[in-house]
């Protein structure tokens, strides 16, 4: 399993929506997104100048049912 990056919740989004998610609304800093194809899988992100903890980006690429290495892919 390839080593998560630590990156700007803006790099995350425009990798999930690469990955098919659209930006649904946001809320104050809450960015929400939802699948085009699987609309039941949403994912939240939060949005400040902060890099997002490998934590927590471990948790929005489980929310996104996505892996690690497909995560990854996005990025680039």
């Amino acid at each position: 399993m390839d080593s998560l990056p630590v990156i700007k919740p803006k790099k995350v989004i425009d990798a999930l929506i690469r990955g098919g998610f659209y930006l649904h609304h946001q809320t104050g800093s809450h960015a929400r997104l939802v699948h085009r194809i699987k609309p039941d899988i949403r994912v939240t992100v939060l949005v400040h100048s902060k890099d997002i903890p490998r934590g927590t980006l471990k948790r929005i690429i489980k929310q996104a049912d996505l892996t690690v290495e497909e995560f990854l892919q996005l990025l680039n």
